[in-house]
């Protein structure tokens, strides 16, 4: 990315407004979008030697940078950072474990694994790791020397239908599992 990208994701955390955005949409565009839409690209090359089931279409990996303020007390337009996903093919965003990836004037995140799964994923997930707890938290410390350790949001009862005295009940309280890294924003010029 050049270094007026951040620039841009600087003055926009400062001036979140269309007012401001505007007159500077094709630096967004050129700076920020295509610069993403290519390193999407090159994503993509990488997952076909490892995650070929993960590589995704610019389009539908590439975040928008408008919010969603329908809902939201914050009615702030614009994200102040950009971001792609790569979910399994054939499912929701965030359905199923994938890849992300978010630049900030902060920093860069890179995240895998699995986010905001519904309940049927969730329940799928779940009676998986009651059943092989042992082979996942033997594969889950693999990517820590990268990305840390496994984390995610949990739950503080047992979910209904699972043992409470199970070896797996630390994992079975996940609603999430996933890693997530923060690297110096530097990197990303």
């Amino acid at each position: 990315f050049p270094a007026e990208a951040l620039t841009f994701l600087r003055g926009l955390a400062r001036n979140n407004d269309r007012e401001w955005f505007q007159p500077r949409k094709e630096t967004f565009e050129t700076k920020l979008k295509a610069p993403m839409m290519a390193l999407i690209e090159a994503i993509n090359a990488e997952l076909m030697d490892f995650a070929p089931e993960h590589v995704t279409d610019q389009k539908r990996a590439f975040y928008r940078i408008y919010r969603d303020t329908r809902f939201s007390p914050d009615k702030t337009p614009y994200k102040t950072h950009i971001a792609a996903i790569f979910p399994r093919q054939g499912l929701e965003k965030h359905a199923a474990a994938g890849f992300y990836f978010q630049l900030s004037p902060k920093g860069i995140g890179l995240a895998a694994g699995m986010y905001a799964p519904g309940p049927d994923e969730l329940r799928a997930v779940r009676t998986m790791l009651a059943a092989n707890h042992a082979k996942f938290r033997a594969a889950a410390k693999t990517p820590e020397k990268l990305l840390g350790k496994l984390q995610g949001t949990s739950v503080t009862r047992m979910p209904k239908g699972f043992d409470a005295e199970s070896p797996a009940a630390d994992l079975l309280k996940m609603k999430q599992w996933l890693y997530w890294q923060e690297m110096d924003v530097k990197l990303a010029t």
